[in-house]
């Protein structure tokens, strides 16, 4: 199942300066491309393309190590989104106090809203997150100048609630059921589904967008602040792991209908709270690994940074080549692993390509128009 990151690159606009001292609390990061951010996109794209080309659920080790980027690289996608807003707003936050770019924001929450919906009605076979990130990106303009205390707050509470009132109301149905939003529904059906009946419900998937705006806000290149985000997210991920490992011991594997016995699950688009902390800190602990890497990954990675870079070109490009190359296939998990690797390939080899002569991707500077003032 897809997904593509927040502003789908850290434009020059975009790139971290060095701010006062006034402003407590938001300190900013110093000048210069922050590349762990574009190669934690990078293994983010990764992850869902191997999702998105399947097959999953082959069993072994190389299908579970396959079948790992499910549910964990999607996160990964929504806790970058919620950065790139707060990296993409920061200098209304300044000392100054400048204008929101809510025209920026408007005018990509669209694209994404509307590109989301028609690139749905493709036959690829994916769930595409685009229409979830274009609702987000509205819901989220009250909040852009929102203090980062009440971020943290509405995020931890989204963790807990989310789930929640996505059993409510989705109880008594199937599971794995889900309905995807697209261009031709009712506006009525595709805020349903966008909000509860997709792969990205929004009443769960907010938390950590919300947490991404967080840290956005943080010095990134804090040393310490890199070391909590690796040491504390792996802690995370393999505690809400185990213990939901350890409550299905106790009360047994939920059913594949919806009700509260689902609460114990941690398995990949669950939408319950352990799947979500396991799945969080996971995403947290590969951005602490890239963060503490930079230097490293600058100089010897420069083709997953500029797939990081160009996230939105190579997310749809990936999609179109799933419907017109390679559905209905793979049939089998070695087929599955070759494809992946084709298209991460390809999509390295492009990237690398592409930044060698121009510093925006082909779409990326569709989501850079109207230019802010």
């Amino acid at each position: 199942m897809g997904t593509v990151p927040s502003s789908f690159q850290q434009s020059d606009d975009d790139r971290p300066v060095e701010q006062s001292p006034a402003d407590a609390g938001e300190p900013a990061l110093r000048a210069g491309r922050v590349v762990g951010l574009d190669v934690a996109r990078a293994l983010a794209i990764i992850g869902m393309i191997a999702v998105n080309v399947g097959p999953r659920g082959e069993g072994g080790l190389f299908g579970t190590l396959y079948d790992l980027p499910l549910g964990r690289s999607s996160v990964l996608f929504m806790l970058l989104a919620g950065v790139g807003m707060s990296i993409l707003t920061r200098s209304s936050r300044g000392p100054s106090g400048g204008p929101l770019p809510w025209q920026t924001v408007v005018w990509r929450a669209a694209l994404l809203l509307v590109g989301g919906l028609a690139l749905q009605m493709a036959s690829h076979e994916a769930s595409v997150i685009l229409p979830l990130y274009g609702l987000l990106f509205i819901v989220c303009l009250p909040l852009l100048k929102a203090p980062t205390w009440l971020l943290a707050v509405l995020s931890a509470t989204f963790l807990l609630v989310g789930p929640l009132l996505w059993v409510a109301v989705r109880h008594g149905t199937d599971a794995f059921t889900i309905k995807e939003p697209t261009l031709v529904d009712s506006p009525p059906e595709i805020l349903d589904d966008i909000l509860f009946s997709g792969s990205y419900p929004a009443v769960v998937w907010v938390a950590p967008f919300l947490l991404g705006m967080v840290i956005g806000r943080l010095d990134l290149r804090d040393g310490r602040l890199q070391r909590v985000f690796l040491v504390g997210g792996a802690a995370a991920a393999v505690g809400a792991y185990a213990f939901s490992r350890l409550l299905v011991l106790i009360v047994g594997e939920p059913g594949r209908t919806v009700g509260w016995d689902r609460l114990v699950s941690v398995t990949g688009h669950s939408q319950m709270p352990l799947w979500l902390i396991s799945s969080t800190g996971a995403a947290l602990c590969i951005l602490g690994a890239c963060l503490l890497g930079e230097r490293f990954l600058a100089r010897w990675t420069p083709a997953l940074a500029a797939m990081g870079r160009l996230s939105l070109t190579v997310y749809v490009g990936h999609l179109l080549a799933l419907a017109a190359f390679v559905r209905p296939g793979p049939g089998s998990l070695a087929g599955g692993y070759a494809v992946t690797a084709a298209l991460c390939v390809a999509s390295l080899l492009f990237a690398w390509l592409w930044t060698r002569r121009s510093e925006v991707g082909p779409l990326e500077a569709l989501m850079r128009l109207p230019r802010r003032r």
